[in-house]
């Protein structure tokens, strides 16, 4: 809010009182306010929307706050008379984001740069061009998360380069499609070791530097809604993230308070790759056309989404899983209910 903000909200107060509230959840009006109590770069009418219970209005109930408004906090009454800039600072943190390089990872290397972290990625090799956002460039290390040593050497890196480790995101993992039936037992096994088993290993390293530290730390795991409905050509990679879940749980009671473990379970993603899965543009349209928020997720949804969880304004979420899935799938029986009828 500008400087003026105070005698905007009062003044703003003042002009709405002859308002009145609709029955819906949510209300809707327009409030003017004089320019002169506004900033040259501020609107001088603007439309907002929040819940009635924010004012603790009854529907049909004036918006009669004017001469009361010191009744309601100042911030109670910007939210209602206007947005408030959500801000996600990560100045001074150091994240990890392991396969940080391309795809899902690069658009949580990216978020992370653009929130204030400086952010390291790791792979087996370097990508062409290293994530840079906020005028802020991500470092690399090369390393293969399936290897005890490799891990260690990791963690060790990051700390030498930046002195310390705030957030890790577990990001590498995948799977190509196989039969369950036929595949070979160590192709399972592969899966699960680095889907499942390399992030439990380098979140257990990771948790060594973080409870060392006052602020502890944060630690995510990218999982999929494969882990949470049948995922057939790909049973070992959905069991794992499944799994990724249930650890995420454990570890939230075991490393607390210092350590906060989260999952991010993305539905599907558009990324380089997608023509492996989806097909071409034309078959990413049709797919995407499914979900109910009408697209597949971008790799910088999954991006911001880690980038709340890691801050501050997420202080008080630990064991739990976002579902980023724009809406999930549409059950097929409904489909299939409509082609019987008659």
């Amino acid at each position: 809010m500008p400087s003026a903000a105070p005698t905007a909200i009062a003044a703003a107060a003042r002009l709405t009182r002859s308002g009145r509230c609709s029955t819906k959840a949510f209300t809707r009006c327009s409030v003017t306010v004089p320019k002169s109590v506004w900033s040259e770069n501020q609107a001088a009418e603007r439309p907002v929307q929040q819940p009635r219970e924010l004012l603790r209005l009854r529907p049909g109930e004036p918006l009669a706050v004017g001469e009361r408004v010191e009744d309601l906090t100042r911030a109670r009454m910007e939210r209602f008379f206007g947005p408030v800039a959500l801000s996600i600072d990560l100045g001074g943190r150091v994240g990890l984001v392991t396969g940080g390089g391309r795809g899902v990872g690069r658009g949580i290397s990216e978020a992370l740069l653009e929130a204030g972290a400086e952010v390291v990625i790791c792979g087996r090799s370097e990508p062409e061009s290293l994530p840079a956002a906020g005028g802020r460039t991500a470092s690399f290390v090369a390393a293969d998360v399936r290897e005890l040593e490799q891990i260690e050497a990791l963690v060790d890196a990051v700390e030498q380069r930046h002195g310390r480790l705030d957030v890790l995101v577990n990001n590498a993992g995948g799977a190509p499609a196989a039969d369950a039936a036929t595949v070979s037992p160590r192709f399972h096994e592969g899966i699960l070791r680095l889907n499942l088993i390399a992030p439990l290993h380098l979140s257990q390293r990771a948790n060594r530097t973080m409870q060392a530290q006052e602020t502890g730390g944060v630690i995510l795991f990218i999982t999929s809604v494969s882990g949470i409905r049948p995922s057939p050509g790909t049973a070992a990679y959905g069991a794992a993230k499944a799994g990724l879940e249930s650890l995420a749980r454990s570890l939230a009671v075991e490393w607390a308070p210092k350590v906060r473990l989260l999952c991010v379970a993305a539905g599907m993603v558009e990324t380089e790759q997608s023509e492996l899965h989806y097909g071409d543009a034309e078959g990413v349209a049709a797919i995407g056309a499914t979900v109910p928020l009408g697209r597949l997720a971008l790799p910088r949804d999954v991006g911001d989404a880690c980038a709340f969880l890691a801050s501050p304004r997420a202080s008080y979420a630990s064991g739990s899983t976002l579902l980023l899935h724009g809406g999930g799938e549409r059950p097929a029986f409904l489909a299939a209910a409509r082609n019987t009828k008659g």
